[in-house]
């Protein structure tokens, strides 16, 4: 009769890690900031580009959130990495064409929560601040942008909770993230099944801990309100 699995997970040292996760922890985490920090930026402009109330800025805008929103996040990567290169002449590497991507395809969803929270704001206030003599970028930068963001900033952080899971898609073009570490780790000791199951314990603790952080934040911000 065969025996059962027998799960070993003495390989798993603290140099082990530091060898073969940590590099690929780190990648994930700056992918992540790098990512959320410019999707923000990329994302409120596309916010302010759809709410501006001119079709041939609106137009373009809506095109690039709903194509974005619309394709896996696994083929756009494949795309960027794959077809830019043809079209730059060069290779790009698999970490740089992560970064590009996960920017640009977060952009997308980040507008549609600045959008929803600018939309938020009552419309009051932005008369206000053209009573004042504020024009639109001065009243956006100075009344309703600061407030939307605050409004939005649990959204935001769930929404960079689920990039830093998605980081794990860069796989398909060879980047060294967390599981790429792990994995070469299971490969090397030939325990492919215990490193699987400590990279899902490791991304459980990050992000469920990152998810309690979110629910007490949202609750300050309730009181504030």
């Amino acid at each position: 009769m065969a025996s059962g699995l027998q799960l070993d997970f003495s390989f798993l040292t603290a140099d082990v890690l530091a060898s073969y996760v940590s590099k690929g922890l780190w990648f994930s985490v700056q992918l992540t900031l790098v990512a959320m920090v410019g999707g923000i930026v990329l994302g409120t402009l596309l916010a302010l580009l759809r709410l501006s109330g001119k079709k041939w800025l609106e137009m373009p805008a809506a095109l690039y959130v709903n194509t974005m929103r619309s394709i896996p996040l696994v083929m756009v990567i494949l795309w960027f990495f794959l077809l830019i290169p043809l079209l730059i002449g060069q290779p790009m590497g698999a970490e740089l064409s992560a970064v590009i991507t996960f920017t640009l395809f977060e952009a997308a969803y980040f507008a549609e929560i600045m959008r929803a929270g600018i939309q938020s704001i009552p419309r009051g206030q932005v008369h206000a601040g053209y009573a004042v003599g504020m024009n639109y970028r001065q009243t956006m930068q100075l009344i309703v942008l600061p407030q939307a963001f605050r409004n939005m900033l649990p959204v935001l952080m769930t929404q960079t909770i689920i990039l830093f899971q998605d980081t794990s898609l860069v796989y398909a073009i060879g980047a060294y993230d967390l599981l790429k570490g792990f994995e070469i780790a299971g490969k090397n000791f030939n325990r492919p099944v215990e490193t699987y199951l400590v990279a899902t314990v490791v991304y459980f603790v990050i992000c469920f801990t990152l998810s309690m952080l979110v629910k007490r934040l949202q609750k300050k911000i309730a009181i504030i309100r």
